[in-house]
């Protein structure tokens, strides 16, 4: 028989979430997938390569479960429990054709004059 875990507590161990209640608390808002199927309950079992899938701050997470876990340890260990299967970022490319408007400090805010000059600088303004 494969060895199984709560699919809460593997979340929690593998520091994805600071709390097990907060797991917990995803998987009732069938906010998690497990191999594409929505978790409905923290009690759900996961064992080796299941893949899940949830949102985690502004981004969606995509892991294989590598090993299940025997404790919720430091960083490193936990790292070691899934693989992550999720592209990596591209770092965000600043727009080159706006030009950086620098204020001094404590200037205040711009007057509405300063405010469509600034405007029309930046190609924004009225035809």
């Amino acid at each position: 028989m494969t060895a199984t875990q709560r699919i809460d507590k593997w979340l929690w161990y593998a520091r994805f979430f600071k709390s097990r209640s907060l797991a917990a608390k995803i998987c009732d808002a069938r906010k998690v997938r497990l191999n594409g199927t929505v978790v409905t309950k923290p009690s759900h079992l996961v064992k080796e390569d299941d893949v899940l899938t949830f949102a985690q701050r502004r981004g969606i997470r995509v892991v294989r479960v590598a090993d299940l876990g025997s404790r919720r340890g430091p960083a490193a260990e936990a790292a070691t429990l899934y693989e992550d299967l999720a592209p990596p970022e591209t770092p965000k490319v600043q727009a080159e054709a706006e030009p950086r408007i620098i204020r001094e400090s404590g200037a205040g805010r711009p007057t509405k004059a300063e405010r469509r000059a600034l405007d029309r600088l930046r190609g924004r303004g009225r035809e």
